[in-house]
């Protein structure tokens, strides 16, 4: 199979088979070696795609276009991957196979359990590289489904609620999603019938030359979506519910995914659809980034429960995106991209962490487990240690790569430079550093809360240290975490190319439009 474009197509529809397969197996038992078949050729597959892919090329390769009717809409199924897609495909593919791995703990109904993993792997991967809007709006909305039982099923006491409250905001944030398709849709019929489509790359032409009070009005509602996905304060209360409440290889792949199709969203849609949001709004997309990376790093500092420090944990790092994004930096948007890949890898290593320590203590809560853990799991407490310092962006490790790259970018980008808001800008920027301090604060207060001091009585001898499995998990996203630390340039190569474009296309427009706005200014004062 040599094809990149049939290659593409079977991945895609390889967990959906997947899906539907797994339920006829004879029993539950062999559900999750059916599920590690499949998530292992998915593996396969993306490397056969990665091996054949073409780094120089910005656009999109390996597509696949049919157009399904045309009447009263025009509805295809288009699906390609760039540097972008093919690097969150990859991500998708590994870290379904660590999450089937780490499901070890899963006792009742595991053919269910397994068809929803499954199910939710294909709407991500369909979310990575549809090149058709509405396409892509379909596959995202699709991941509720899986996603809400998956917590409501295998979660914890108020997996209910948790489930509920995860499905009410993101089905609210698909809701404000159509509205501004619907509207962008319907503007440029007005504006020009041809170029009403749903292709994603004629819509990065087409919808720029909307006016720009348009653009704004039709990019709130994608950008509010994508930030409730990320998620970003204030939207952000579902994520430590959810994350509490679900099994631990959901929270896996919670973390290290879902999170990824806001971020996927905000970098392809908002920024490639509508660069008079970020002409106008920019500054204030990198204040309220700056505002996650503090917010969700104070908040850990109060928090007992090992998930919600992570989960926090995840509301700040996701704040990265949000800077990058506002200061339009070639070095930032594609160090948030590289955060995007990092945060996955290290999100899903300390949640697995933390479920380690959960089925060993059968608690999460700090003051009941005591320290001293390290005198009986000291093959986990290094697993720990390595999670912790790539979460605090230790150098050499993935954590740091993309914090530095954002910092760089934004602080170094026009807008930081600007006349009119570059004050504002930098004091932005260098309040988000305090997220840095405070993140080295509560990750080490929580390695030494686990680990130090004398351990309790009620532990000595009851405790084990990793399982084969749990260190084929742990070492796995470890060595991945530790590689593209020290030698960044395997991702970077890979997506450099797209993040370029995107910026340069976007930085391109805002010019044009704030010319001809100039201009048009010019006029009026003459008359």
């Amino acid at each position: 199979m040599t094809d990149p474009a049939l290659i593409l197509n079977v991945l895609l529809f390889l967990p959906l088979i997947a899906a539907f397969v797994i339920p006829f197996v004879p029993e539950d038992k062999d559900a999750r070696g059916v599920a590690l078949f499949f998530s292992g050729a998915m593996v396969v597959f993306s490397l056969f795609l990665l091996s054949g892919f073409d780094p120089r090329v910005a656009g999109m390769q390996a597509t696949t276009y049919i157009n399904w009717f045309s009447t009263p809409i025009k509805v295809d199924y288009h699906i390609g991957i760039d540097g972008l897609s093919l690097s969150l495909v990859l991500l998708t593919t590994i870290v379904t196979l660590l999450a089937v791995l780490a499901s070890y703990s899963i006792e009742k109904r595991g053919k269910l359990y397994y068809s929803f993993i499954m199910l939710l792997t294909f709407s991500v991967i369909g979310v990575f590289v549809s090149c058709n809007l509405l396409q892509f709006f379909v596959l995202y909305e699709l991941e509720l489904v899986p996603m809400y039982f998956l917590i409501a099923i295998w979660g914890g006491p108020r997996r209910g609620y948790a489930a509920m409250k995860f499905l009410l905001y993101t089905f609210f944030g698909g809701v404000l999603m159509f509205a501004g398709l619907l509207y962008m849709y319907m503007q440029l019929m007005v504006m020009d019938p041809a170029s009403a489509t749903f292709d994603m790359s004629l819509l990065a032409s087409y919808a720029s030359k909307l006016p720009v009070n348009v653009q704004c009005l039709a990019c709130l509602g994608f950008f509010l979506a994508f930030i409730i996905k990320l998620p970003s304060v204030p939207f952000h209360t579902w994520l430590p519910d959810a994350h509490v409440e679900a099994p631990t290889p959901i929270s896996m792949m919670l973390a290290a995914l879902l999170l990824k199709m806001g971020s996927y969203g905000l970098v392809r849609i908002c920024m490639g659809f509508f660069p008079a949001f970020f002409a106008e709004y920019g500054p204030w997309i990198v204040a309220l980034g700056a505002i996650n990376i503090v917010w969700g790093a104070m908040a850990c500092l109060v928090q007992e429960d090992m998930k919600k420090i992570i989960a926090f944990s995840s509301v700040s790092h996701m704040g990265f995106i949000l800077l990058a994004v506002g200061s339009l930096s070639n070095a930032a948007v594609n160090g948030a991209i590289f955060q995007m890949l990092s945060h996955g890898l290290v999100s899903a290593l300390l949640f697995f962490m933390v479920g380690t320590v959960y089925l060993r203590c059968h608690t999460r809560m700090l003051k009941e487990i005591g320290g001293g853990l390290a005198n009986q799991m000291p093959i986990l407490f290094y697993f720990w240690m390595v999670g912790t310092m790539a979460n605090l962006g230790l150098p050499a490790m993935s954590g740091f790569v993309g914090e530095v790259s954002v910092f760089y970018g934004a602080i170094t980008s026009p807008l930081a430079v600007s006349a009119e808001h570059g004050s504002w800008t930098r004091g932005w920027i260098y309040f988000a550093c305090l997220g840095v301090l405070l993140t080295a604060g509560y990750m080490l207060w929580l390695l030494k809360r686990l680990f130090y001091g004398p351990e309790m009585e009620k532990w000595k001898g009851h405790l084990y240290d990793a399982t084969r499995t749990e260190r084929l998990v742990a070492a796995s996203l470890s060595i991945l975490i530790l590689a593209f630390g020290v030698y960044p340039m395997w991702l970077t190569n890979m997506y450099s190319k797209v993040g370029d474009r995107i910026t340069h296309s976007v930085i391109e427009k805002i010019q044009i439009t704030q010319k001809a706005k100039a201009e048009t200014e010019k006029i009026s004062l003459n008359k």
